[in-house]
């Protein structure tokens, strides 16, 4: 493993009203398949080369889009970042906090994405699927919400 290679990887913390738009991952996928998941994906390298302004910003409205089919607002709001390793490559996650602007959410890719959901943070805490960085992100994005 190559220490200075790592993957950008964005997430969305989607709000509408008190709930949160949440999806359970495909089993298909490699990393936590099955689980509770915030909509979210990698940075293409070569859209940061073309386009390298907002590009986590752009990269989250593509995701959402590809993977739920909704809009979101334009401003977004950082939660947090952390970094950790799937299969050997390190990976740079960044979670933003945006509100939900239009369409029915729904699984685009069943290969990617089972089911979606709008629920509360204490539905997203006591889900038996939650994985403990999922938590984290979500009691940091309700933080934010309450001292707004």
């Amino acid at each position: 493993m190559n220490p200075h290679l790592f993957i950008v990887n964005v997430e969305a913390a989607i709000i509408k009203g008190d709930r949160y738009l949440m999806i359970t991952r495909s089993e298909q996928e490699s990393h936590a398949g099955g689980t509770l998941s915030m909509v979210g994906g990698k940075v293409d390298p070569i859209q940061a080369d073309v386009d390298n302004d907002a590009i986590l910003e752009t990269t989250i409205r593509r995701e959402i889009h590809e993977e739920v089919g909704i809009e979101v607002s334009d401003s977004m709001i950082y939660v947090e970042s952390k970094a950790f390793s799937v299969e050997h490559v390190q990976v740079i996650d960044v979670v933003f906090m945006c509100e939900y602007r239009s369409g029915e959410p729904r699984a685009i890719d069943p290969a990617e994405v089972e089911a979606v959901h709008w629920l509360t943070a204490q539905e997203i805490y006591d889900h038996p699927k939650t994985p403990p960085w999922i938590r984290q992100s979500i009691e940091k994005a309700e933080q934010l919400r309450n001292n707004k």
